[in-house]
């Protein structure tokens, strides 16, 4: 086993988690996948923020989980879920960080969709 680092979000690397005032929903296939009031918006470094929605809210029956794994040093890591509906396109589209390291445990039991992969992800 490799031994990876464990960072923490600081000066040289920001990372910020703040709730997501508005209704945030994702849809795939002509399917409502999440429908939440409750989002997350995570802002990283220069990537564009993302939308973490609590899996309450998600048709967890509409994903299938996936092999594919990745690791991030300052969340953890990651799993993922493919969304049948969408076909090729939606493999892998989904990630969470089930035990994210402590300090990114807001995230823990939410999950986020790749803009791409997705029909829509809509804030209203």
């Amino acid at each position: 086993m490799t031994d990876r680092p464990i960072k923490v979000p600081g000066p040289d690397h920001l990372i910020s988690i703040e709730a997501n005032l508005s209704r945030v929903v994702v849809k795939v296939g002509g399917k409502v996948i999440a429908d939440t009031g409750d989002a997350l918006t995570l802002r990283e470094a220069s990537y564009p923020p993302v939308q973490y929605v609590p899996r309450r809210d998600v048709d967890m029956a509409a994903l299938a989980r996936s092999e594919h794994t990745t690791y991030c040093p300052y969340k953890g890591d990651a799993s993922y879920y493919s969304i049948p509906a969408g076909g090729d396109r939606s493999r892998n589209a989904v990630w969470t960080y089930e035990t994210p390291f402590e300090a990114m445990a807001q995230i823990k039991d939410y999950v986020a969709f790749y803009p791409d992969r997705v029909d829509e992800i809509k804030a209203t």
